[in-house]
């Protein structure tokens, strides 16, 4: 489980992509946090952690400050039960539910195509492997924060170049407009506040790439 706290300390700001242990542990957990809340809804244990999130101060104007404060104060006002009903609505629904949190589906409006294959010869290249059990396809927007993660402070992290060619290929073609239609769903209370913090935190990652990495500057100018 991420240390939030330690999260939101660390990762407030967009400097060039650090090299320090530190915050590429912030990064990779923040990952993490948004693979946890994706991949199913928060338990217990998991609302406490965000519950305790020292709010940003009203002049804190950090990148990622208007997301620690929403998605603390959601937590506040959540409960497991009500955000398993929620969860089912957003994702599962009754043959689909009001977001569908592919890659495939948001690149080409389909389910299991081209960017799926894609994925999954980079990760294969990476030595990232499906985990026995896991049903559902590579392209899952949790099991994409799942790999970053594991590229930036996991068992198979990579220099920030490496990390870069992922996110660019695999993240940033479509999970921000993800993030925002979550916002948006009908359904979202709880998961309206995870979609700001997954908003702001991937405005941190492209602005930060862009100052560490000149070829990423090119290809959003």
């Amino acid at each position: 489980m991420p240390d939030v706290d330690s999260i939101r300390n660390r990762a407030g700001t967009a400097p060039p992509l650090a090299t320090a242990t530190e915050e590429e542990q912030a990064r990779g957990d923040l990952y993490s946090l948004l693979g946890n809340i994706l991949a199913a809804p928060p338990e217990d244990r998991l609302l406490n952690l965000l519950r305790e999130i020292p709010e940003p101060s009203a002049d804190d104007q950090g990148l990622l400050s208007a997301g620690w404060r929403e998605i603390r104060s959601a937590a506040l006002k959540s409960h497991t039960e009500s955000l398993r009903d929620e969860y089912q609505a957003l994702f599962i629904g009754l043959g689909r539910g009001e977001v569908v949190p592919y890659g495939s589906w948001y690149l080409t409006g389909y389910l299991m195509e081209e960017p799926l294959a894609r994925l999954r010869g980079d990760l294969r290249a990476l030595r990232i492997e499906r985990q026995p059990g896991v049903k559902e396809p590579e392209d899952h927007a949790a099991a994409l924060c799942d790999a970053m993660a594991l590229l930036i402070s996991g068992e198979y992290s990579c220099p920030v170049s490496r990390q870069y060619d992922f996110f660019a290929s695999h993240i940033e073609p479509w999970m921000g407009r993800f993030f925002e239609d979550l916002r948006q769903a009908p359904s979202a209370r709880f998961y309206r506040a995870a979609g700001l913090l997954g908003i702001k935190f991937l405005e941190v990652e492209s602005q930060a790439y862009r100052i560490t990495i000149p070829s990423a500057d090119k290809s959003t100018s």
